[in-house]
């Protein structure tokens, strides 16, 4: 107890400070859930529009005002939001629901686990940061990991059996959400977290409905409904708001760190509700994939240094 109080005061962090982003990690981890069951109960199509119209609608309520106040900002930047927008929550949200029809939410949950790994190869491409030591081990292991696990032990099966649709699937749904959070520190618009939320929400809207059309206007079931409830409001507002609350008492690095514990949560979920059967392929290509994510988020020594004497 003494060395805790110790760190605590070391760090600045006490069991307040964690709450916070660790119940948004929470609520996104069992959103990954909501993923699986949406599967067969409500269309992919419904669910990514319907929640999105709902979540828009609440941001609209409070932060309607301040959108329109900034409104000659907003206009500037409106198509760089709009990219943020079919980024995060028209290509990430869509692919996952589409995913979650052909695979686990075990699976789901540790591909997810890649997206920090993700946005630290697409940073070293598109804001020409310096690949470290940590992001080149740390991704041989994720790889390794994670090709264990898709190929059930076997990752020479996947030379001729390939990749499932659905974990394909997740991973280009991860890839879209990494290229939003680098996108996102690129560009770093001048505009409010809330603000931007709501305005990219409002964009994704009219095209997430041109796909509903598309897909023949699905309705929303009576078993659905709670599903999208979920996504639309703890999801969607509640956990960002605790997130922004966890990295302005943390920090980001910190808060960032504490997503490494999504594919647990995910996993422990999975099994609880949904009982879905942990194999040792499951558990040994898992670790390996958030133990090389955790390695390259921890290593930072540069791969390559420059001789400052040439």
């Amino acid at each position: 107890a003494a060395a805790g109080r110790v760190f605590q005061r070391a760090s600045g962090m006490t069991a307040a400070h964690l709450l916070a982003p660790l119940l948004a990690v929470m609520i996104w981890a069992v959103n990954t859930i909501v993923s699986k069951l949406a599967a067969g109960v409500i269309d992919p199509a419904a669910i990514s529009l319907f929640r999105w119209v709902l979540a828009g609608g609440l941001l609209g309520l409070v932060f309607g005002r301040s959108v329109w106040r900034a409104r000659a900002l907003v206009a500037r930047l409106l198509p760089k939001l709009f990219v943020l927008s079919m980024l995060g929550m028209v290509l990430y949200q869509c692919l996952a629901y589409l995913a979650a029809s052909t695979t686990t939410a075990t699976n789901m949950g540790i591909v997810i686990s890649l997206m920090p790994l993700l946005a630290m190869v697409l940073s070293v491409m598109l804001l020409r940061e310096v690949i470290t030591l940590g992001a080149v081990l740390g991704g041989l292991l994720s790889m390794a990991g994670l090709a264990y696990l898709l190929s059930h032990g076997d990752p020479a099966a996947l030379l001729t059996a390939g990749v499932r649709l659905g974990d394909g699937l997740m991973l280009l749904a991860s890839l879209a959400y990494a290229a939003y959070a680098v996108v996102l520190k690129k560009w770093k618009l001048p505009l409010g977290n809330w603000q931007s939320l709501t305005v990219q929400t409002w964009c994704a809207v009219p095209v997430l409905f041109v796909y509903y059309l598309f897909n023949g206007a699905p309705p929303i079931t009576q078993a659905g409904l709670p599903l999208v409830l979920y996504a639309g409001i703890p999801a969607s507002v509640l956990a960002p708001f605790l997130w922004m609350l966890g990295i302005t008492r943390l920090g980001p690095m910190r808060a960032t760190a504490l997503m490494n514990l999504l594919p647990v949560f995910t996993v422990a979920i999975a099994m609880a509700f949904l009982g879905e059967t942990q194999h040792a392929y499951d558990v040994i290509g898992g670790a390996v994939t958030l133990l090389g994510v955790v390695v390259a988020q921890a290593i930072k020594t540069p791969l390559l240094r420059r001789d400052r004497e040439h």
